[in-house]
């Protein structure tokens, strides 16, 4: 019961330092407050429960909980906006080094046994998250969902306006003339491997991208590998698909895993 309370006073820090109000919603029944919402569903995360059996559970440990429809319609009301502000009180606001990354987690989760006994076609149908990763204290600092596909890089002004870095490290997917501009407008140093179109660069005279590649480091680029660790821990630890179908539900579990992961598993070696 100890670390309970410890639990519950860290979430109203949390909220306290984002100027949340004290319920979620202003003109409904004030029965419980928002930290209760946002613990059940942080623990719902942290423990891979579905909401009904996270309602019990925190019956059981003598936690009074919102009912489960209660927690599946705050769950589907919390912006991403929102859970962004956490990963930035988590991971903080300033950082030296910045990793972008993409990676999928499943919709559907078959039992490849099963799979290979009816000879099944593996699901190709997955959810995509982008995030920026503080390689240095291994923890997420912002993170975008998407359900329908897209290219890595679309995300690349959405996460970046959201920390405050010095070095940015990404993959090939990433490199392109705009990104580099964009981070010179922002004073990052870029380390981004060159991607090359038909066997042949191309470049335009005296750009930002032919400067940064001249400045590539590949011992500060090696560190981008951090951030796959930091994939492979959330999947490993807190589940590799997700149960919910609606957009806003699948949102808020993905997000309330990187929350997760930041105040308990961040300062962990995995």
């Amino acid at each position: 019961m100890k670390k309970e309370v410890k639990l519950v006073n860290k979430i109203k820090r949390l909220l306290k330092q984002l100027k949340c109000p004290k319920y979620r919603n202003h003109f409904g029944p004030k029965t419980y407050e928002f930290y209760v919402h946002l613990i059940a569903l942080l623990t719902r995360a942290y423990c891979r429960l579905s909401y009904r059996r996270v309602v019990y559970f925190m019956d059981l440990i003598g936690i009074r909980c919102p009912s489960k429809s209660a927690l599946q319609y705050v769950a589907s009301r919390i912006s991403s906006n929102f859970w962004n502000k956490l990963l930035e009180i988590t991971s903080g606001i300033e950082h030296q080094i910045i990793a972008l990354d993409a990676t999928g987690f499943s919709r559907t989760n078959p039992s490849f046994h099963y799979l290979r006994r009816i000879d099944g076609k593996m699901p190709k149908d997955y959810v995509k998250l982008s995030v920026a990763f503080d390689v240095k204290q291994r923890k997420f600092c912002a993170g975008r969902i998407r359900v329908k596909l897209a290219h890595d890089i679309k995300d690349v002004k959405y996460l970046l306006t959201r920390v405050i870095a010095n070095i940015l490290v990404a993959d090939k997917s990433y490199d392109a003339y705009w990104v580099h501009d964009y981070c010179t407008l922002r004073r990052m140093e870029v380390h981004i491997p060159l991607r090359k179109t038909r066997g042949k660069s191309t470049f335009k005279s005296m750009s930002n991208r032919v400067i940064s590649i001249g400045k590539f480091d590949e011992e500060i680029y090696g560190q981008r590998s951090l951030e796959e660790s930091g994939f492979g821990s959330v999947k490993r630890k807190l589940g590799n698909s997700v149960n919910s179908k609606k957009a806003p539900a699948i949102r808020s579990d993905l997000y309330s895993r990187l929350v997760c992961y930041n105040i308990f598993l961040g300062s962990v070696v995995i």
